[in-house]
């Protein structure tokens, strides 16, 4: 009987519970807090162990799915290239805004991850992202020369064609295997709240809370810059529409996107407002799935670059530019390949905090404050998926400009 109810209650809500009582236990037990920190480190560990073959996996998968489109390649290239382009642009954004606010204020918490810094040269950069031995980089979960490795073996699947099935379908499995460990995994993300916050409150105090307004605000400002001036301008000068009549007519799913923060869920939604812009039912038919799972610039562009520099100013580490340019790459490449999976924008951030060599620790603090974040970072998704529709269907002559600018109600209810 307890568990059936606790399995009916939402996740997130068991977030917000593991949050609250963690920072009530550290308030009750002070520094005697610490003996919770273990369930933290263990929730942690199972993230770190998922990384490598989930990324490795997915991106393969991502990568082959577009080469077995082959009545769509061309449609399939230039939208994976806008998905590139734009996720490029947000953690521009996200970094931009995380630099000129200052979240963390006086708060300092202390680390026992002692940070390399160690730091190469752009060439050697490039260098480094190419793997001398694949195994001993997924080994040591170096994600830059994982990703690399990954999209080389994509690549190579798609050229050798029928005699690589077995391999493509093997790694397929492999995904789907991962995906679901994923899900099991992150089950565990009230537990390791609960314990870290307990920990971290009963060491610093209160006042590690007060930042997470700030961080809030700031995944919020960058979010809208991005839809308004990004996606607005898209529409406007890539293909010479009015922004002002794309955003009308795509308000009901992002109304959708932001009460329900599902991508998957707004799919209805959105399918019937880029319907209703005079995107053509073959394509948007192509195009939002696939916007659905690898189009992500809330979650994989502007939350790991602002939440990087979040966590960065919270324990007192500088960042350079050479950081500045790994979370870029990191946040714009990988969030491709993990998209479609449940809790992505954590595995995301942990990738990003991986790379750049920050705490994990840090998660904690955002994951109880997740779900605030999420609705925005989901009607951004869904708002550039409906974009992309609009501009490449444009091009490809997908979109009939008539009735984009017709005024008919053919939009979903915003009911969920």
């Amino acid at each position: 009987m307890i568990l059936q109810t606790l399995n009916r209650i939402p996740f997130w809500q068991k977030v917000i519970a593991g949050f609250v009582l963690g920072t009530l236990t550290g308030i009750g037990l002070g520094e005697s807090a610490i003996i919770l920190k273990p369930l933290g480190d263990l929730f942690i560990s199972a993230i770190k162990m998922l990384v490598a073959p989930l990324v490795f996996c997915a991106i393969v998968v991502s990568i082959t799915s577009l080469g077995s489109q082959s009545n769509l390649k061309r449609l399939s290239f230039k939208t994976l290239a806008m998905f590139m382009f734009t996720g490029t642009i947000a953690s521009f954004i996200g970094l931009t805004i995380g630099s000129l606010i200052d979240m963390g204020g006086n708060l300092a918490l202390a680390t026992s991850e002692v940070r390399e810094r160690d730091i190469p040269g752009f060439a050697q950069v490039l260098l480094n992202m190419i793997p001398v031995n694949p195994f001993a980089s997924l080994a040591e979960g170096n994600v830059l020369q994982i990703i690399v490795f990954a999209a080389l073996v994509g690549i190579a699947i798609n050229a050798v064609g029928e005699k690589a099935v077995a391999l493509k379908n093997t790694i397929e499995a492999g995904a789907e295997v991962m995906f679901q460990l994923t899900r099991m995994v992150l089950k565990l993300t009230p537990i390791g709240v609960f314990g870290l916050m307990a920990w971290v409150v009963g060491e610093y105090g209160l006042s590690t809370l007060l930042p997470l307004g700030k961080f809030i605000m700031a995944i919020y400002i960058a979010a809208l810059i991005h839809i308004i001036v990004v996606y607005g301008g898209l529409v406007k000068f890539a293909a010479g529409l009015s922004p002002l009549q794309f955003f009308r007519k795509a308000m009901p799913a992002q109304v959708v996107a932001f009460s329900t923060a599902s991508s998957f869920g707004t799919l209805p939604a959105s399918t019937r407002c880029t319907e209703a812009m005079g995107v053509s039912k073959r394509y948007s038919a192509f195009v939002l799935p696939l916007g659905a799972t690898m189009n992500m610039d809330g979650c994989g562009g502007i939350y790991p670059a602002i939440a990087a520099i979040f966590i960065a100013q919270i324990y007192g580490i500088p960042l350079d530019m050479t950081d500045y340019m790994l979370i870029a790459v990191t946040a714009t490449v990988a969030s491709v390949g993990t998209a479609g999976v449940p809790g992505s924008a954590m595995v995301m951030l942990t990738v990003t905090l991986g790379v750049i060599g920050l705490p994990l620790e840090g998660i904690a603090f955002i994951a109880a404050i997740d779900r605030i974040i999420d609705m925005i970072r989901t009607a951004t998704n869904v708002t550039g998926d409906m974009m992309t529709a609009v501009v490449i269907g444009k091009s490809e002559g997908q979109l009939d400009v008539e009735q984009f600018y017709a005024n008919e109600s053919t939009a979903p209810q915003t009911q969920v």
